[in-house]
C-alpha cells in the first residue's frame, strides 16, 4: 500500500509539474523523497509516536501506535472524533489542494509566457515569483499537519533551502534575459509567500468585475 500510494502521489505531482529541465527534476525529486519518508512511517510502524511515547507518555497516556492513532497533532490536542475530520486534517486538505492548483496554474502560465517570449507576471505569478515551488511547499505543510513525522520535520527545512537555491538560480537567468522588466517585477512580488496587500487588491478587483 505504501509503495502504491507513493507512486500514485509522485506520478500525480509529475503530471501537474511536467518536469523538463534539470531544476524541475530536482524539485520533483526532493518532493518525492519527502513523500517516501512520510508514507514509509504512515503505513509502517509509527516510529515518531514510538520515540515520543516515552517523554510524552505521562501527559498523553492514550498515545497509541495504530494507523488511526498515529496522528500526532490529534493526540496532542485530545481529538476524540474521526482523525480524518480533525481541524488539522481539514486544514491539510485545503493546503494540499491549493498546492496542486498552484503547480498546475504556474506550469500553464510559465510555458504560455515562454512560447511568447514574455516574462510570466499574470495568474499566480501576480502574487509570487515561484508559484510551483510555493505549491510543493504548501503540499508538504499539508502533510505535516496531517501526519507529522520526525524524518519529514527534519527534511522540511532542507527542502526549503533546496527550493530557495533553485529559485535564486532561476532568478539570475531571468534577470539576465529581461533586465529592468524583471527588476520591477521582483521589487513588487514576493518570492514564495504572497503579500496580504496584493491578495486584498486582487480580491477587490474580482469583486468589481
Amino acid at each position: 500500500m505504501m509503495v502504491i500510494d507513493t507512486l500514485v502521489l509522485v506520478f500525480f505531482a509529475a503530471s501537474f509539474l511536467r518536469p523538463k529541465t534539470g531544476r524541475d527534476w530536482t524539485a520533483l525529486g526532493s518532493f518525492s523523497a519527502f513523500v517516501v519518508a512520510l508514507f514509509t512511517e504512515m503505513y509502517g510502524f509509527p516510529l515518531t509516536v514510538y520515540l515520543l511515547a516515552g517523554p510524552l507518555g505521562n501527559w498523553f497516556p492514550n498515545l497509541g501506535f495504530s494507523h488511526d492513532q498515529g496522528h500526532l497533532w490529534n493526540d496532542l490536542i485530545g481529538w476524540k472524533g474521526d482523525p480524518h475530520l480533525s481541524p488539522f486534517h481539514l486544514a491539510a486538505y485545503v493546503l494540499i489542494i491549493i498546492g496542486f492548483v498552484l503547480i498546475t496554474a504556474g506550469w500553464r502560465q510559465l510555458h504560455a509566457a515562454a512560447r511568447l517570449g514574455w516574462l510570466a507576471t499574470w495568474g499566480p505569478y501576480r502574487h509570487v515569483r515561484h508559484p510551483q515551488y510555493t505549491g510543493f511547499l504548501a503540499i508538504m505543510v499539508g502533510f505535516l499537519l496531517m501526519w507529522p513525522t520526525l524524518p519529514t520535520l527534519m527534511m522540511f527545512p532542507v527542502l526549503i533551502w533546496i527550493y530557495r537555491r533553485l529559485a535564486i538560480r532561476e532568478e539570475l537567468e531571468v534577470a539576465a534575459r529581461f533586465g529592468v522588466i524583471w527588476e520591477e517585477y521582483a521589487d513588487t512580488t514576493p518570492r514564495f509567500l504572497p503579500s496580504p496587500r496584493r491578495c486584498d487588491a486582487a480580491a477587490r478587483t474580482l469583486s468589481r468585475s
